[in-house]
């Protein structure tokens, strides 16, 4: 009943999901911080939070069918190789999932190495700050080109509309934990480690250090960074000394929420992430 629920009001359940993982990671920053704010916080907030708006409106104008939608089609359709091969229930759940996690670390690889796509990653990078509004904080460009690799996933595959779902809110939802500023005991975070992205994990590749930067790729699951060779064990100058985001951006200034639209259009853009 509560699985049909979901299936039938799914942008209620994304949105309820958000806000409530939201305010319970803020909550949890705040009691237990793992490194110094660097300060701006209400503008920050108020860029990161009003550019999700924006991409949510962007994307259901332009994918009046997403990717949960296209998986109703493709299930109907018979379409991918999940229903050419006959390969369905809780299987065809774990499978999906383990692919969609995957693709979105081939994807942020991809975003890394292509010039013209890192300009719009960049708006992500360029934060000063190390927080849970960070795992928000994408260009339209790039959450319309995300959409775009993730139906395309989805219909070679054909994928049920419960896991694509339920990828989305994870996907979602392990964004913004990794990138919450809160403390986990070393000994714990070591562990953790093994099976899922921390937030220690994760922020090396917040660096300003290019090198760093290139380093832990994975969003969910920890596996694709060992197995793809970009896994880091920790930044050079420590956690709480780590300089975060961009050389070419590091005023204030570009905090606003205009300036992360224009951001890929400066001229100062370098273009390249070496």
């Amino acid at each position: 009943m509560l699985q049909q629920w979901i299936l039938d009001h799914p942008d209620l359940f994304r949105v309820a999901s958000f806000v409530i993982l939201l305010l319970l990671l803020a909550c949890t920053e705040w009691l237990f911080p793992r490194r110094k704010k660097y300060g701006y916080l209400s503008r920050r907030w108020f860029s990161n939070i009003a550019i999700v708006v924006v991409n949510v409106l962007l994307l259901r104008l332009i994918f009046p069918l997403m990717a949960v939608e296209m998986a109703f089609i493709s299930i109907e359709k018979g379409w991918g190789l999940f229903s050419y091969f006959g390969f369905s229930g809780g299987w065809n759940f774990v499978v999906s999932l383990l692919i969609l996690d995957v693709m979105i670390y081939l994807q942020h690889v991809m975003f890394h190495a292509v010039p013209t796509l890192w300009r719009f990653h960049k708006v992500h990078h360029a934060d000063l700050d190390f927080d849970v509004t960070t795992g928000v904080r994408f260009h339209p460009i790039e959450m319309i080109l995300s959409m775009g690799i993730k139906i395309v996933t989805v219909i070679a595959f054909g994928m049920t509309p419960l896991s694509v779902l339920v990828f989305e809110v994870i996907l979602n939802g392990t964004s913004m934990f990794t990138h919450t500023n809160v403390y986990i005991p070393l000994g714990m975070d070591r562990i953790f480690r093994w099976f899922i992205v921390t937030p220690d994990m994760h922020r090396i590749h917040h660096s300003v250090d290019k090198i760093e930067r290139n380093t832990n790729f994975g969003f969910n699951l920890s596996v694709w960074d060992r197995i793809f060779g970009t896994y880091r064990q920790d930044p050079e100058m420590g956690h709480t000394e780590m300089p975060i985001g961009i050389d070419e951006f590091r005023q204030p200034n570009y905090l606003k929420f205009g300036w992360l639209f224009a951001i890929p259009f400066l001229r100062k853009n370098k273009g390249t992430e070496e």
